[in-house]
This record gives C-alpha cells, structure tokens and sequence, in this order.
C-alpha cells in the first residue's frame, strides 16, 4: 500500500504496493486550498488507511489478484464480510439433503464405528467418505451412544432398587445390638407402657397415633418429630406395631428411650389375638403364591422389554417390586377397626415421614360420615408426584377393571391418614379389600402391580374424606428437585420413593429435615455408625 503525494501538493494518490491498479486519487485545487482543509483530508485518509489495508490484504491472501475494480472486489469480499460464503447456502442444503436421506437408512450391523471423535476424523482424512459414507457412520455412532446410555439407566435404576430394597449396616447393627440388649438387660424388657397407664391406650381423650414398621431408627424419629412439634406432648399415645423378628429390639429402642411425656406401646403382629390365619387367609395365600414370590424376589429384568420401556416407566415398576409390598406390616392398616376395637379415631402414619407441626387438629376435622382423611394425589403444582389419577394404578385393559373403575378417578395417599374406626366399622372395606386381592391373584397380578394402594383405592371408594394438602407434603423420596420452601411448611412432609433419608441414595438437602430427629448422642447409634 503506497500514499503519493505530487511535488506542488495538488493530488494524493494511494495505490496498491503490487501496482496493479490506482485505488483512490484526490485532486486538490490550488487556488483554495488551506491548512484546515489539508488537516480535514489527512485526518480522512487516517481513518481510511487501515480498511484498504486490511482489504488489499484479504485480497492478495484470497488469491484474487486478477480482480482489478471496486465493483469486483465487492462482489468478492462482501458475502465474506458479512459471514455468508458464496457456497454456504448450497453445502448446508446438501447436508440437509444427505442427512434426510441417511435418516431412513439402516445402519450396517458389520458396520465398523469409530471409537471416538479423534479416530473419525483420521478416518476421513485416510478413507476420503463421501457425504452418505459420513452421514450413515454419524448416524451409527449417536445410535450406539443413545443406547449406551439408555443401559447405563437402567443399570443405575437397577442399583438404586437394590439399594432401597436393602437393609443398611448401621440400622441392621442397631436391631442386632438392642435385642442382645433385650436378652441381658432387665430395664430394656420393662412394660411398655407401665401397668398404671394401661387404661390411657383405650381412652378416647388422647391422641392416638399408629406406627407399623420394622425400622427402628425410623419409628424413632416419627416418634420423636411427632412429640417434639406437639403442643399437648402429654396427650400423645403411640401404638408401635412391629413384626416378630423386630420386636425385642423395637422395645428395648423405646424402654431405654422414653419419649416423656408421650405414652409408647409396643407390640409384635404375634400378639394381637385377632391377627390368625382364619381372619387373614388372603394374605397368607398372598405370601405363599409362587407367582407373587417371584414377582417380588425374582429377576427384575427378565422378560422385560427395556427398548419399548422409559426410564421413568422402569423407575415405577421397580418400586412396585419392593418385597415390602407383601409383608403383614404393610397390610396391617386395613385391620385397625378389629386391632383396636375400644378406639374411635385414630392416625396412622407410614415410617418414612416427618411430623413438623401439632397434629392435634386433625382429630377436629368433620369427615363427614367417611372413614378415610387422606390427601388426593390428582391436583397439585408437582406434576410427578400430584398427578395420580386411578389409571396410574391400574390395567384398564382387563375387562374386571374397565367394568368396575373410572380411570380418572382421582387417587389418594397414604402415609398420614385420619381413620374414623367408628364408621369404618360400619362398611364392609375389609372385605372389598380381600376380594380384589383374591381377584389379582386369580388374573396372575394382571389387575394392578403397586402394592397395597390399588386396593385400597378400590375398597374405600366413597368413604374418602379430602384434607388439605398442607397437612401432608409427598415425594421428598422420588426427586432431588422437591422445594424446600414448601417442605418447611408442610406439617408432615413424606419420603414416599426409594431415596429413604437413612439410605445414601436420599437426596442431601433433603434429609437434614429428617436428622435432626436423630439421636446421634445414643451410644447404640454411636457404635452402629449410623449414617457416617
């Protein structure tokens, strides 16, 4: 790039350094001419010099020499300018073209992949692919990554059941360690409650409050949140109700930890008079089916069409296949009008939830005549977890289901439940539930696969009275994304879902709401490292 300047300062010229053209010559005329004027077109020229710089040089790079006018140089350099290359337009038609092509066609099972992107694009550089060749061996690699991680899925699904289904170490420690406490010390096998406050567990003045489980540490802190959020502790009765195996450590647990001034008993399903195989045959022939051990115990996976299956759909067939489902504990509920007949109102409560406000209240709730206070899990702003209508539960395609159920029936919860003993005694529930159990059993569990709820939902039809949602926030198990605004308002917030707060797959910010009831300063939690 040249700037010439004539000998009487009456033309500037610039050109280019190569010579081939003029690009700009400016005339001056002499007889007007000043300093300010001389100042003005140097300060132009100034601020002109580095585009024509950097023009000339994309030029001469571009090889594009032969161009000799402005009007080509712009046809040249615009669309570079702006972005936009002569052939753009066609080569992104051409791969649409290409790829709409590649779409339909199928990938090669002998097909040789690349393993990575490294590998593909020394292959290119050696085998030189045409567009279909790169298109069909892209193709083939996103499929074998989709399905790569659409295993990995189901395989983390997989570890996550059999890490809910489970028994951690430490909470196995503590049932260990406390019935070797029941056989060895005489104050851990003391009655519960003492023989002067037997008659409360039959006095309709308190509040009574019924626990089935199998987990110590759980029923330790439903127990102890429930006392601790209550404005009349001294009013609370708790009725423990545990299996046989579980018993000497549940009550050792609970005799050496009086909740004061709260009353606990605790009692094995072996000591209710009431529980034989003649008031219960169907669950009996529930635990025998081999049909049913092997759905529950069997392999998971096999017979399992996982291409045609999402995640989420696996997710929730998992968890229906949790062995719990056909333990005595978890069927007990439908039994409470004969387990506690001199009780008129009573709640139940699940193991794996938390009690964050006086439940007091709910024992002045009007039901109506029904027999069920229960939260309805069809409306709500959680669509994972508030969008349980009866077709979420249930086969519609069997002919005994279509006939008999509304699919958009809305569902309910259980897990905190106000039950009405009184009415309940009145209906016929219990024998509505055994009913259909026998009929599940008869289609091979072709009526529904979630445990206890569908038929429940069936036998308490019309005798469900709807409560407000705050008194039971559900789903604290299911997602990590659940609000912990929300939580902290709810007066009893659920961990229904496989993330329990005792396992290490329960979400962190999730479960401190569950730890603080946790007796950590307990020299039996101490020593059975419980959650460290």
């Amino acid at each position: 790039m040249q700037l010439h300047l004539s000998p009487s300062m009456r033309s500037i010229t610039i050109s280019s350094s190569n010579g081939f053209f003029d690009f700009m010559k400016v005339k001056i005329a002499a007889r007007h001419i000043s300093s300010r004027t001389l100042f003005h077109a140097v300060l132009i020229l100034a601020c002109l010099l580095p585009f024509v710089f950097i023009v000339t040089a994309l030029v001469t790079l571009e090889g594009v020499n032969k161009c000799s006018s402005f009007d080509c140089l712009g046809r040249r350099l615009g669309p570079k300018l702006l972005g936009r290359g002569e052939d753009s337009g066609r080569l992104v038609n051409e791969l649409y073209k290409t790829l709409n092509q590649v779409s339909s066609v199928e990938v090669p099972n002998d097909l040789k992949l690349p393993e990575n992107f490294t590998q593909l694009v020394n292959e290119m550089k050696d085998n030189k692919y045409d567009a279909n060749e790169f298109a069909v061996i892209l193709k083939g690699m996103m499929e074998r990554s989709e399905k790569e991680i659409r295993e990995s899925k189901f395989a983390e699904l997989m570890n996550k059941h059999f890490a809910a289904s489970s028994v951690p170490k430490g909470i196995h420690c503590l049932s260990l360690r406390l019935t070797d406490e029941y056989s060895s010390n005489a104050h851990a096998r003391r009655q519960l409650p003492s023989p002067e406050l037997l008659p409360v567990l039959s006095d309709n003045s308190y509040y009574h409050f019924i626990l089935s489980t199998d987990n110590i540490l759980a029923a330790s802190v439903v127990v102890t949140s429930a006392v601790q959020s209550s404005l009349k502790p001294d009013k609370i009765v708790f009725h423990v109700i545990t299996d046989k195996k579980t018993y000497a450590g549940m009550h050792s647990w609970f005799a050496l930890n009086p909740n004061s001034p709260a009353i606990i008993e605790v009692k094995g399903v072996h000591q209710f008079d009431w529980l034989t195989r003649d008031n219960v045959p169907v669950l009996e022939a529930v635990e025998n089916h081999y049909g049913v051990r092997n759905y529950y115990h069997g392999n998971h996976v096999a017979g399992a069409n996982l291409s045609d299956t999402t995640p989420r759909s696996f997710a929730s067939k998992l968890q229906a296949r949790s062995p719990k489902y056909i333990s005595l504990l978890n069927h007990i509920r439908i039994y409470l009008p004969e387990l506690f007949p001199n009780l008129d109102k009573v709640v139940f409560l699940d193991d794996d939830i938390v009690i964050q406000r006086d439940l007091s209240p709910l024992w002045e709730i009007d039901l109506g005549g029904k027999v069920n206070g229960a939260v309805e899990t069809c409306k709500g702003d959680d669509t994972w977890v508030m969008s349980k209508r009866f077709r979420t539960y249930f086969n519609f395609s069997h002919p005994l289901i279509s006939n008999n159920l509304d699919p958009d029936a809305c569902a309910w919860a259980y897990g905190m439940n106000i039950f009405d003993l009184r009415a309940w005694r009145r209906t016929d529930i219990r024998e509505t539930y055994h009913t259909w159990l026998k009929e599940n059993l008869k289609s091979n569990l072709t009526l529904w696969r979630l445990g206890t709820l569908p038929p429940a939902l069936i036998a308490f039809r019309n005798h469900v009275q709807p409560i407000d949602p705050s008194w039971h926030m559900l789903g604290l198990g299911y997602q990590n994304n659940t609000s912990v605004e929300n939580v902290k308002k709810a007066a009893v917030i659920h961990y229904n879902g496989q993330s329990k707060p005792w396992l290490e797959i329960g979400f962190e910010h999730l479960r401190p709401f569950w730890s603080k009831y946790v007796n950590y300063s307990n020299d039996f939690v101490k020593s059975c490292h419980i959650l460290e």
